[in-house]
């Protein structure tokens, strides 16, 4: 009764909107009635329109099952794409752009992982790789609309003929599974989406590289974890003690397996709903937004929003917050076509 009394409550007042809204259409074309009337039905029919819309959409979000990972932290993993060390500069532009954010909205953060292209965290140098974790509840929910491919059209601060180039970056969002969090329960239980046989990962164990002296060449501290049935590694050497990498490399396999694993049962659905519904898949490995420096813009090419304070955006700002929203919805649309296709697979 609990799960279903949001649905019922955003049915009622859908009715109640949607009944008002008839009410009112018939009233301005009855020939019969006073026009002063029909004069003040007009006036309130678009104020009426507008809360049968809100009530729509509530219903929509009762009705559509929320994501298992949903109210999980998260992981996100940052990468540069085709573009060289201009999108090297991309990446760290983007990680900076997701701590504005999490600042501004008071998330706890970490970074797990910060590699530049020279292999060291030395500032200053592109990144080649960063993982950024979101200690707060319901991070995933938040911050899943930000996996895919995130392309950059800019001037680069070394190119001397002042052309435009194109480069990409890709972000990967996690669930965060550690030992706390409310999956490690199943952690134990073959089919959870967090299981993994410890008899199918290959441990390794090795000396950091780059920078840090006497404890790089005297204590093999890095840790590499390879899930033999997928072929997932995972590397972790930020910390001098090999017991805390091995914590944080279980960690983030987990959640790489966790998150393949739901990957597949979402391809799955996407193939009935395409079948369907006629709809195209758009997943992490597609384009899902353009930075236009040059024109200040930055177009999602999932909602279609474009918004054009680029520089609001990068710093994690309240622009960001209405881009990142209009994916949601976009989302919460695709799964409502979902439930169709799937209704309809099971009518046949």
């Amino acid at each position: 009764m609990g799960e279903c009394s949001p649905i019922v409550n955003a049915l009622g007042e859908w009715d109640k909107a949607n009944e008002s809204v008839a009410e009112l259409t018939s009233l301005i074309h009855d020939p019969d009635s006073d026009a002063e009337l029909r004069e003040l039905a007009a006036d309130d029919l678009g104020t009426t329109r507008e809360q049968l819309q809100t009530a729509s959409q509530s219903l929509i979000s009762s009705l559509v099952p929320v994501h298992p990972f949903a109210h999980l932290p998260c992981l996100m993993e940052i990468r540069p794409g085709a573009g060289g060390s201009e999108a090297a500069i991309f990446a760290g532009d983007l990680l900076r752009m997701y701590q504005g954010f999490c600042n501004r909205n008071g998330f706890r953060t970490t970074l797990l992982k910060y590699e530049n292209t020279n292999g060291t965290q030395e500032a200053g140098i592109p990144l080649s790789e960063a993982i950024l974790e979101i200690d707060q509840d319901n991070a995933y929910g938040v911050f899943r609309t930000e996996a895919g491919v995130h392309r950059v059209q800019r001037v680069p601060a070394t190119e001397k003929s002042g052309r435009t180039h194109t480069s990409a970056a890709s972000v990967h969002v996690l669930p965060s599974l550690q030992e706390n969090s409310a999956a490690s329960e199943d952690f134990d239980d073959p089919e959870s989406d967090y299981y993994i046989d410890v008899k199918e990962v290959r441990l390794e164990v090795m000396r950091a590289s780059g920078a840090g002296g006497q404890h790089v060449n005297k204590t093999e501290s890095a840790v590499r974890l390879t899930h033999i049935p997928t072929n997932t590694v995972v590397s972790m050497q930020d910390s001098r003690s090999q017991i805390k990498n091995k914590e944080k490399a279980w960690a983030l396999l987990r959640a790489r397996i966790a998150q393949l694993r739901r990957e597949k049962r979402e391809e799955e659905m996407v193939a009935m709903r395409r079948s369907v519904v006629g709809v195209a898949k758009m997943g992490r490995g597609d384009k899902i937004r353009t930075y236009n420096y040059g024109q200040q813009r930055v177009t999602d090419h999932r909602s279609g929003m474009t918004v054009m304070n680029l520089d609001d955006v990068m710093e994690g700002g309240q622009t960001l917050d209405e881009v990142m929203d209009s994916v949601r919805s976009w989302l919460m649309e695709r799964d409502v076509e979902a439930l169709i296709a799937e209704e309809s697979e099971t009518k046949k």
